[in-house]
């Protein structure tokens, strides 16, 4: 566990030091870029079976998340929930990856810049489609009672201009080091207990099957876990669009 406190070099490019963390980033970036070209390239008349798991992504993005959530102007949107979806999930799931073992979203960089790249995308959008009404419309809102629209301006100005890159950031941040931390201690724990030497007194092989047997519970929950994060967190975005494009919702 130690890589998610610390970076070690694996090699140097230049002036350059290149981390487990920035080789894996580039690696879900490849994965992600072959799951795309390889997928749908060449798309068949009658698809095989990674030509159609790739549509049904692709349709579960744009027609589940784009377009349900953000409406007809979510086509425009696909790209790049598509994107994230995508990158996430190949980023969680390195975790129960043989040889690899490390959700890349379980250091904090990539989720913030992940949630920042929403941010700028929706504060933009917000201001492009409905200029100064769009922030006037968060700190002044008409929907409420005059009384009450100082107080709920204040909240609905920093929840969504501070609170929602953060939540967005930490949320897929936490859950990822929380399930790294539970895998990797039941699964030493269980190794430690049949494989090495034991204490005095202390050893018990049982105690080592069922910290393997909760290991595996958790490696099984791990890959829910992954998925569900990166349909959260894309899902998110197309919220946080949409409330942009249309505050009056």
């Amino acid at each position: 566990m130690n890589e998610l406190f610390e970076l070690p070099t694996l090699f140097t490019i230049g002036d350059v030091d290149i981390t487990r963390q920035i080789a894996y980033f580039f690696l879900a970036v490849l994965v992600v870029w072959a799951i795309l070209y390889f997928g749908l390239r060449k798309p068949k008349a009658v698809p095989g079976k990674f030509q159609l798991v790739i549509e049904e992504l692709v349709g579960f993005v744009r027609d589940g998340i784009a377009k349900d959530i953000i409406g007809p102007e979510g086509s425009k949107y696909v790209p790049y929930l598509l994107s994230i979806f995508l990158f996430i999930l190949v980023g969680n799931f390195f975790e129960i990856t043989p040889f690899v073992n490390y959700p890349i979203t379980s250091r904090m960089a990539i989720p913030a810049l992940l949630a920042i790249m929403t941010y700028v995308i929706f504060v933009f959008m917000g201001f492009r489609k409905n200029g100064l009404s769009y922030l006037t419309g968060i700190v002044w809102p008409k929907s409420v009672p005059v009384a009450m629209r100082p107080l709920v301006g204040i909240i609905e100005f920093f929840s969504t201009f501070a609170i929602r890159p953060l939540t967005l950031a930490v949320r897929l941040f936490a859950n990822l080091v929380a399930g790294h931390v539970m895998l990797s201690l039941l699964l030493v724990t269980g190794f430690t207990y049949l494989f090495v030497e034991p204490f005095e007194f202390t050893f018990n092989p049982l105690w080592g099957v069922l910290w393997f047997l909760l290991g595996i519970a958790i490696f099984i929950f791990e890959m829910v876990v992954a998925f569900l994060q990166a349909y959260i967190f894309t899902l998110l975005s197309a919220v946080y669009i949409e409330s942009s494009l249309h505050p009056e919702h």
